[in-house]
């Protein structure tokens, strides 16, 4: 699973988003219709409109995962003073399972990229224990901190990454 990190950091979600971290979990991030997400792998805003199926390869079905997806180049990727902005947390994913089965804390908000070309960053965490009801949610998606948030609910280190790119759809040109 090196390799997965590798790509994690040429993107520089490594650093921008995350620390270093060793993946002991696989994560599939699927949007409909069968549409995978890969590292560094480009998807129009079309194709992301609604939330994605997140399967979790690792564990037990007494293990729970937290999940964050994020965009850290918020406004653009050239002065992203604003990042980062959250798109989405899923708690208490049971390990083989898929996100589903977690509890939705902020619920999906689909990739609508202004300015350059945007990462969208899903980060999967190992829980100590289930978290239920006590988990400090943001109280806005604006500014929001991966590390922050993960130090706030005693989260461990990242177990798995992914992320792709996104850019604004261009209109159709006239001939």
């Amino acid at each position: 699973m090196a390799r997965m990190s590798d790509s994690l950091v040429i993107g520089k979600v490594v650093g921008d988003v995350i620390d270093r971290f060793s993946p002991s979990v696989k994560m599939s991030v699927i949007y409909s219709p069968n549409k995978h997400v890969y590292n560094g792998h480009e998807f129009f805003p079309s194709s992301v409109t609604t939330r994605p199926r997140v399967e979790v390869h690792g564990g037990d079905m007494r293990s729970f995962f937290t999940l964050i997806m994020t965009d850290p180049d918020v406004p653009g990727p050239s002065d992203p003073y604003l990042r980062e902005h959250l798109h989405w947390i899923v708690t208490d994913i049971p390990g083989t399972t898929d996100s589903s089965f977690g509890r939705e804390i902020v619920s999906y908000e689909m990739p609508r990229p202004n300015i350059g070309i945007h990462r969208f960053v899903f980060v999967l965490y190992k829980q100590k224990r289930r978290l239920g009801m006590g988990v400090n949610a943001p109280l806005c998606r604006d500014r929001f901190n991966t590390r922050k948030f993960s130090d706030d609910n005693d989260l461990a280190s990242p177990v798995a990454a992914l992320f792709f790119n996104c850019q604004r759809e261009t209109a159709a040109r006239r001939r």
